[in-house]
């Protein structure tokens, strides 16, 4: 028997009892214990108590909510200007965004010391329901190569480093639909140690295109580079970067074939850094690669490696038949860089300069309205059609083919819907950003 059914099961019993003789309520007592399993005291004490009421009274479960809508569209506007971070990474940043949250918001001193009260665990569950519209899947062009391969060693451990200048390298295509003729490309480098991440778009895949990147890369990197790990990529295994590997005394090594799990570091950034903000679209223009290294050359590479902390993951406990992962506490890659001591000298007073005095909500600001200069690049028609369109529509189909119904919808372009974190122009509605700022 249910609660809910005891509770009406009392009501009657309770009328009984009182109407009943003296000599009648024994009997009356010992069928409501049978019945329902109520102690004998506890059945005296409730039909000697008060009547009931005609409706069981519902007490709230669960504790009082102590955060209001206020604290958690400040905590989401945030949340979507800094990149959907993690919450452990989100709050470990708030300390350090909270002049320019308290500038831009007008935080009262209650509503600053609930925010940086807020567990992490607080922040996903007030977070849940806008995490499930982020996500997305990503896929590669990757051929690989055979030159060089015997004289580039495998790398099949895992990395154990303890100071920045060893990184994975690999590229990112921006060919939309259509893998043929020439089009952009993303050279992404993440530092396996600081997580420091550097970007450079080029035009098709050459040889010599990648080693002038990565020779770019290598002279804006606040520390020097040892390592560069890939995959078996043709535009990596060939002899133009192995020279000037060689050259530059660093080392180069590679992925087994088919294996990502090997480069997971740069996989990961390759969402973040690239396909969370360009999406899918086919870019094969100069003018197009041209706008998309201005934002990976200024805004972004500073919005990314000064003021968004990340993770890493120390060690895995098995507890049970369940894996435990233990993370080390969130730090930007630059105040790694700074604990580490293996900076130069110079490009850490320059860092130093810039991370106190440029606001990362006008750094995303900047880097929306460029990321709109891109999408007008867009070649449009081999890029995929969004779903709207798709919808509209009509396919014949073939003679003696049956359509399929299940068939995925195209990716399109999901920076391009979603906009950059911090705007929402590509909403179509009123922002909580716009909307706390006035």
């Amino acid at each position: 028997m249910g609660n809910e059914a005891k509770w009406q099961y009392f009501r009657v019993m309770y009328e009984r009892y009182h109407q009943a003789e003296r000599k009648a309520r024994g009997a009356l007592l010992d069928e409501l214990c049978l019945t329902t399993g109520y102690n004998r005291k506890y059945a005296i004490r409730l039909l000697n108590g008060p009547p009931p009421e005609k409706e069981r009274e519902r007490r709230p479960r669960g504790r009082k909510t102590q955060y209001g809508k206020q604290v958690i569209s400040i905590l989401s506007a945030v949340w979507e200007a800094a990149g959907y971070p993690w919450s452990v990474r989100l709050k470990a940043l708030l300390p350090s965004w909270m002049p320019w949250i308290r500038k831009r918001y007008r935080l009262s001193g209650k509503l600053e010391e609930q925010l940086l009260a807020m567990s992490a665990r607080q922040m996903d569950r007030r977070l849940q329901s806008r995490k499930r519209e982020q996500k997305r899947k990503i896929y590669g062009r990757t051929k690989p190569g055979a030159l060089l391969k015997h004289h580039i060693p495998l790398k099949t451990d895992s990395w154990d480093v303890h100071a920045p200048g060893f990184t994975e390298v690999d590229l990112v295509s921006h060919s939309g639909n259509s893998a043929q003729g020439e089009f952009a490309h993303t050279l992404n480098l993440t530092d396996i140690h600081t997580g420091w991440t550097e970007s450079r778009a080029l035009l098709g895949k050459s040889e010599i295109g990648v080693q002038e990147a990565l020779d770019e890369i290598q002279t804006e990197l606040p520390f020097r580079l040892l390592g560069v790990d890939s995959d078996n990529g043709s535009e990596f295994i060939n002899w133009h970067l192995k020279r000037w590997c060689d050259e530059k005394r660093i080392q180069l090594t590679r992925g087994r074939p088919y294996k990502k799990d090997d480069n997971a570091h740069i996989e990961q950034k390759n969402w973040t850094h690239v396909r969370k903000l360009l999406g899918w679209d086919r870019y094969d223009s100069r003018a197009a690669v041209e706008a998309i290294n201005a934002v990976y050359r200024q805004e972004l590479r500073l919005w990314m490696n000064l003021y968004l902390p990340s993770v890493k993951l120390v060690k895995k406990v098995r507890v049970g038949s369940k894996l435990r992962r233990v993370y080390s506490p969130a730090q930007t890659p630059f105040e790694r860089v700074l604990a580490s001591g293996r900076a130069h000298a110079g490009r850490l007073a320059e860092l130093k300069k810039l991370r106190s005095t440029l606001d990362p909500f006008a750094l995303a600001q900047t880097i929306d309205r460029k990321l709109g200069t891109i999408y007008a690049l867009a070649n449009r028609r081999l890029s995929p059609k969004p779903e709207n369109a798709r919808a509209t529509a009509v396919e014949k189909p073939r003679r003696g083919k049956v359509p399929k119904t299940d068939f995925p919808t195209a990716l399109g372009n999901p920076a391009k819907g979603a906009g950059f974190p911090l705007s929402h122009s590509h909403h179509g509605g009123r922002s909580v950003t716009s909307f706390m700022s006035r």
